[in-house]
C-alpha cells in the first residue's frame, strides 16, 4: 500500500461517524448488511448515511451491492487487511536493539 491510499483511507476513518459506519459492516461480516439496517441501527438520516457511505467507497473500503430494492453494504476485508498492515508492517523497525 501507498502512503496516498492509506492517508485517505485514515482520513475517512478520522470521522467518528464514518469508523461507526465502517465498525458496523466490518461486524456484520463478508454477507454484509442492508443500508436500511445500519441507518437504523446507528439512527443516521438517509442523507447523512449516504454522504458517509460515499466517502468509505470513494476510498475503497466498502463496496454495495443491489440485490432486488435492497441495497447491501460490504466491508472490503482485503482493503482493511492491507491498512491495518501498513500501520504495523515496520513496527519497531528502527529501533535500537543495541542499548546505546
Amino acid at each position: 500500500m501507498n502512503i496516498e491510499t492509506a492517508s485517505r483511507q485514515l482520513d475517512a476513518l478520522g470521522n467518528a461517524t464514518r469508523l461507526c459506519i465502517y465498525r458496523a459492516l466490518v461486524r456484520a461480516g463478508e454477507s454484509g448488511t442492508p443500508v436500511g439496517r445500519v441507518q437504523d441501527t446507528l439512527g443516521l438520516p438517509a442523507s447523512t448515511l449516504s454522504h458517509h457511505l460515499k466517502k468509505l467507497l470513494d476510498v475503497g473500503l466498502i463496496r454495495q451491492e443491489r440485490s432486488g430494492n435492497t441495497l447491501h453494504c460490504h466491508a472490503e476485508y482485503p482493503a482493511m487487511k492491507a491498512l491495518v498492515g501498513f500501520l504495523v508492517d515496520e513496527c519497531c523497525a528502527d529501533e535500537d536493539t543495541t542499548g546505546q
